[in-house]
């Protein structure tokens, strides 16, 4: 019991820390999107550049936050499932960059390294939290 709780706390901070990291990036976007666009060294240079910024990392960033705070109070283990997509496919694309138009830079590899990083914590929690969970089960059987 005092591991399904410790599992359950873990995987609650786990999804709280990738909604807040989220959310510094939403509110950094909507205050002023060249600020992200900054961290790869683009410059937007019209309104509709400044609007899709906003957009993208600020209005879907924030309904991301929303939604995994949403799950870590209400289903632990669809936000974790939820995280696991969103990390892997994060890290993916990095790899689809690196096989369609090359080496990534110090940001794209250090992001690369961090969100396969955290795509591992997640699918290891939501394992470990089944494995708990099922665990007294296979005891009675």
């Amino acid at each position: 019991m005092q591991t399904q709780l410790v599992i359950k706390r873990t995987a609650q901070g786990f999804i709280l820390v990738s909604a807040l990291a989220l959310l510094s990036v939403s509110l950094m976007a909507f205050s002023n999107p060249q600020s992200v666009m900054d961290l790869v060294q683009v410059q937007l240079t019209n309104t509709d550049a400044f609007s899709s910024i906003r957009g993208v990392y600020g209005g879907v960033g924030l309904t991301l936050c929303i939604t995994l705070v949403y799950l870590m109070i209400r289903d632990i283990e669809k936000g974790l499932l939820f995280l696991s997509l969103l990390w892997g496919f994060y890290a993916l694309s990095r790899i689809v960059t690196v096989l369609a138009e090359g080496p990534l830079g110090a940001f794209g590899r250090q992001w690369l390294f961090i969100e396969t990083l955290l795509f591992v914590i997640a699918v290891t929690l939501s394992w470990a939290s089944k494995q708990v969970r099922v665990s007294p089960i296979k005891q009675l059987q």
